[in-house]
């Protein structure tokens, strides 16, 4: 059953059993954030977060015409940078520790910040009308919210320099070729992201959680360091020791669908 969560004014909340939707709702704005937005994104996310039965997160823009167009420049901002808050552009670019899986679900224009939730997210599913770019040396500014950092490492310095330096667009198409879209779709981006959303939900989300943790965690370090170190991370201890890791090979035994209770 859907449920409407929380009283916003710049988004939307909607759980949908386990899946939690957040819409970017200023269509009037190309869905772009001012301080209000961000602040309601980080206390969505949070409360995604700390919510046990909510395992994926899927986030999009209201509107056929952009995800989010980045920082809305209507708002003024002091010397020290655009603000946003804590956890980041958009409540999610400087998040650490949230090993649920979150998808992006790209209906349109990612610019700057917009295209660095995208690259925040764990999968990428884009219109294939999609356009993301990151423009801010055009304006004076720079890809500080992340794309500095996590575009090269998704595509290679080459490639991401290429983008960073010049504020190309690239389309979905490209995006995919690149590497950082996982599936482009002609109609239903939504939809979309949702049917790849129950295929992760159809999986131990205590096995999700490890897999994502042990990923971002390895990514930091040397590979030998990463083998050392992942049987200390919390999510794979916790995995082990969950009611999930006995259920899932009782039931692949018993050739039965699991009951997985995140726990």
């Amino acid at each position: 059953m859907n449920a409407e969560i929380g009283d916003y004014d710049h988004i939307h909340v909607e759980n949908d059993g386990p899946l939690t939707v957040i819409t970017i709702n200023r269509p009037e704005a190309r869905n772009a954030l001012n301080f209000a937005a961000h602040c309601e994104l980080e206390k969505a996310f949070d409360a995604f977060a700390a919510d046990d039965a909510q395992w994926v997160a899927i986030i999009t823009g209201a509107g056929d015409k952009a995800f989010c167009a980045g920082q809305d420049l209507k708002q003024s901002f002091s010397g020290d940078g655009i603000p946003f808050p804590k956890s980041g552009f958009g409540g999610l670019t400087s998040r650490r520790g949230l090993n649920k899986p979150i998808i992006a679900a790209v209906n349109g224009v990612a610019m700057g910040g917009g295209f660095e939730i995208a690259l925040a997210c764990d999968l990428v599913v884009a219109h294939e009308a999609a356009m993301f770019a990151l423009p801010e040396v055009r304006v004076g500014l720079a890809a500080v919210a992340g794309g500095l950092h996590r575009l090269p490492r998704e595509i290679g310095r080459q490639r991401a320099m290429g983008m960073l330096l010049t504020g190309r667009r690239v389309s979905a198409r490209e995006g995919q070729a690149m590497g950082f879209v996982n599936e482009v779709v002609a109609e239903d981006v939504l939809g979309a992201a949702k049917a790849l959303a129950a295929e992760v939900l159809a999986c131990s989300p205590m096995s999700i959680r490890a897999t994502k943790e042990a990923v971002n965690l390895g990514l930091e370090v040397s590979l030998e360091e990463a083998m050392r170190a992942q049987m200390d991370y919390p999510a794979l201890q916790q995995m082990f020791k969950s009611e999930d890791a006995v259920e899932g090979p009782a039931a692949f035994a018993a050739k039965r669908a699991p009951n997985w209770k995140g726990r």
